[in-house]
């Protein structure tokens, strides 16, 4: 009994050991940088926002087409009159007429600021009055109208204004879109990078710690044996409370860096990220020399900066207002064309005596649709052509709007000169931090060298007794300080690498990542 319950015990622990571990190694994900790249065009919300306003710019290129889609309109009404009779020739005592309108017009607004329209009209008239032959009559009318403005309005630039400037939104929506895009990746980048140099750093502090541990026991050592005071203990444990504080602010830095690359990978809706408790990058940083040369880098940011094209097409949209603004300057002048057929039908009242009106012997019927024949048929052409010219006095004498046009469009060119201006200096920035940072790369790998020797050297005159602790403890944080250099140069020199191809406008196609599967995703 006792042996099977020993062995239920272990048993337990195996288990509970095991199933830690599976723990451990499920929470635990391992990511390069490219995969946090394209985690982040996944899952991030920012992105998920952005990527709505190109969609949002196109949804505004269609409303602005829907101007030139034709226009239904129908009508339909009844009137009913009652007037007194002055006549008796007309009616015994009232006239009374009741009369039916309908009718349909289809129009269509033309690119050249024209507008075309076919119309029907018909109505049915139904009267008491006796002097009418007709009764009720039915009535179709065909109407061709056609406007054009000649001066003000004319022409396909100015009528398709609203259009042009929907799709140069679009494009800038685009190309903002694309530039978010860029920060992102570098952002994911810094992310990633500080996230790898607070984890190196962290084993940094835990060897400093590990040399200052040493270095105790070796004191302690020689204290028992008589060849070391007392007192240079509390140095050695002096330096290891103070390094044990250093990795207590190396590990909370690194969560913290962690934590930043978690939540802009957006993990929370991958189902690998929904317990989560650390994220190992594969990646290592490099410091491969890259060769720059300042005028090729600035001849691909002036080609490839979304944030500029987008101005460059916000200049297109000034140019265009002011264009329209100008046109508006002109005096109305259009011209109106018609051509309409009419139709005419009812019943006609015969009478033997023509003179005599009060004595119909019958009557021969119309229908509506024997007018609508007449008017389709073109038996009774008219038309009617004319010009006219309206002179608005108040863009006579004020030009409040296109001089506003005008400042706008100044400003925006000098806005495009002053972007630029910033971009020319960013890269000699970008370029100037790329070259330094390979050099501290190399300055630093150099000093970190010496710091291992000279600590080995002062260690080595320790054991022989020509040394103190004091001297061993200051050349472990001289050595501490070189890693810490040297790591950091490294990690500078990969963001500056980065910044460069932000700063360039060619951070997606570095990474390979296809702009438009992104905004159709």
């Amino acid at each position: 009994m006792y042996k099977r319950t020993i062995g239920i015990f272990l048993f337990l622990i195996l288990f509970s050991v095991t199933t830690s571990l599976a723990q451990q190694e499920k929470n635990t994900l391992s990511l390069s940088l490219e995969d946090c790249i394209l985690k982040t065009m996944k899952n991030n919300l920012n992105v998920a926002i952005e990527v709505l306003n190109p969609e949002l710019a196109d949804i505004n290129v269609s409303l602005s087409k829907e101007k030139f889609l034709p226009q239904l309109s129908f009508d339909l009404s009844k009137r009913s009159t009652n007037q007194a009779s002055y006549s008796w020739i007309e009616a015994a005592t009232q006239i009374t007429s009741d009369r039916d309108d309908y009718s349909a017009q289809i129009s269509q607004l033309i690119p050249t600021g024209g507008n075309f329209s076919i119309s029907l009209a018909n109505y049915i008239n139904d009267t008491n009055r006796v002097t009418n032959t007709i009764n009720p009559i039915y009535s179709s009318t065909l109407r061709f109208n056609f406007t054009q403005p000649l001066l003000r309005n004319f022409g396909f630039k100015v009528n398709r204004r609203e259009i042009i400037i929907a799709n140069n939104n679009m494009d800038i929506s685009e190309n903002q879109f694309k530039r978010i895009l860029q920060q992102t990746i570098y952002s994911v980048e810094e992310a990633y990078w500080n996230l790898v140099y607070n984890i190196e750093m962290l084993k940094v502090r835990k060897q400093s710690l590990k040399l200052a541990q040493d270095l105790l026991e070796k004191n302690k050592r020689a204290v028992e044996v008589g060849t070391m005071a007392k007192i240079e203990i509390l140095n050695a444990q002096s330096a290891v409370a103070t390094r044990e504080a250093d990795i207590l602010a190396a590990e909370a830095q690194e969560k913290n860096s962690e934590d930043l690359l978690i939540t802009t990978l957006n993990l929370v809706v991958e189902k690998e990220g929904a317990d989560l408790a650390n994220i190992i990058p594969i990646d290592k940083p490099t410091y491969e020399k890259k060769e720059v040369n300042l005028d090729e880098v600035l001849v691909i940011a002036m080609e490839n900066r979304p944030d500029l094209q987008a101005t460059r097409i916000g200049l297109k949209n000034n140019e265009i207002n002011l264009s329209y603004t100008k046109n508006q300057l002109l005096p109305d002048l259009s011209l109106q064309a018609s051509y309409w057929s009419p139709g005419i039908s009812g019943d006609l009242i015969l009478f033997e005596d023509p003179t005599d009106r009060f004595l119909p012997t019958g009557t021969l019927e119309g229908s509506p649709s024997a007018a609508m024949k007449d008017a389709f048929g073109f038996r009774y052409d008219n038309w009617s052509v004319g010009l006219t010219l309206s002179i608005p006095l108040n863009t006579v004498l004020s030009r409040a709007s296109y001089a506003q046009a005008r400042v706008n469009l100044d400003q925006a060119l000098l806005r495009l000169k002053y972007q630029e201006q910033q971009i020319f200096l960013e890269i000699k920035n970008a370029v100037r931090a790329v070259q330094t940072d390979y050099k501290r790369v190399q300055a630093y790998k150099v000093a970190r060298e010496l710091a291992e020797r000279q600590l080995e050297a002062e260690e080595e005159k320790l054991r022989v007794g020509i040394s103190t602790n004091y001297f061993v403890l200051q050349y472990q944080t001289d050595l501490t300080t070189a890693h810490t250099n040297e790591l950091k140069a490294i990690i500078d020199y990969n963001l500056s690498l980065a910044s460069l191809s932000r700063a360039m406008g060619v951070s997606l196609k570095d990474k390979d990542i296809s702009f438009s599967s992104i905004l159709n995703r």
